[in-house]
């Protein structure tokens, strides 16, 4: 089992970021649909949707939702939200996407990079790629890789209730790896993930093998120019020629 399989499927992966600003997330996702002109009724596939906050809210604008994601505990809890126009199923973002061409695919807030294989990169692209009408668009929500050189933080703690998240982050390589500890219930546990720091130009050489042309790049969640320098993400809109 990968590290992310047994990670994200456990309650403490959600209790440590459970803090996530749904707010600044709600409205990225409205600028974002404004800015690609996604006509009501578009087919939208949100891509590692975790539970489910952004196809619930995307559904509410209006569009019909497949949402995926590899953790079974994730999807048996996003099946409460569903229906006509929300789906909710579970998927290995590397495998073929067995759905109607859609009009859009979204993964956003890194859920890339996870894997140690380059074959593995590649296949997810092709899959979003072999899923989208012509003209589609696939947006990567990622991390900016020269601001997380700049700024990482070695060691923190997080307190959530009466669990104390000890973290260290390191870069190793190609990869940045966060190192999660804490106790619970006088029971001693530890956490790993570890995230490939792709460049922009390895992300544009996988979305260009399969036919897509890039045509932006975004910096942040409020849609401003990405600066290589400065920009904490590095949110990327394909299209399929």
């Amino acid at each position: 089992m990968e590290w992310f399989e047994s990670w994200f499927d456990t309650p403490y992966y959600h209790l440590l970021y459970n803090n996530r600003d749904y707010t600044e997330a709600e409205n990225f996702i409205t600028k974002l649909t404004a800015d690609l002109q996604l006509p009501p009724n578009s087919k939208i596939i949100d891509l590692a949707c975790g539970k489910g906050r952004h196809s619930v809210f995307l559904n509410k604008l209006g569009y019909n939702v497949l949402g995926l994601d590899l953790s079974r505990q994730s999807i048996e809890f996003d099946k409460q939200f569903e229906n006509q126009t929300l789906v909710f199923d579970v998927h290995d973002m590397r495998n073929p996407i067995n759905a109607d061409p859609m009009d859009a695919v979204f993964n956003l807030f890194t859920s890339f990079g996870y894997f140690d294989h380059e074959s593995d990169d590649r296949k997810v692209f092709h899959s979003v790629y072999n899923v989208l009408k012509p003209g589609g668009f696939f947006v990567l929500d990622y991390l900016n890789e020269e601001f997380v050189r700049k700024n990482i933080i070695p060691q923190s703690t997080i307190n959530r209730g009466d669990i104390e998240f000890n973290i260290t982050k390191k870069i190793e390589g190609r990869h940045i790896i966060k190192d999660i500890r804490f106790e619970d219930k006088g029971k001693s546990y530890h956490f790993f993930e570890k995230v490939k720091l792709h460049t922009l130009e390895a992300i544009n050489s996988y979305a260009e093998e399969c036919g897509f042309e890039r045509i932006k790049i975004w910096g942040d969640y409020q849609l401003n120019t990405f600066d290589k320098e400065n920009s904490p993400r590095c949110i990327n809109l394909f299209k399929k020629k």
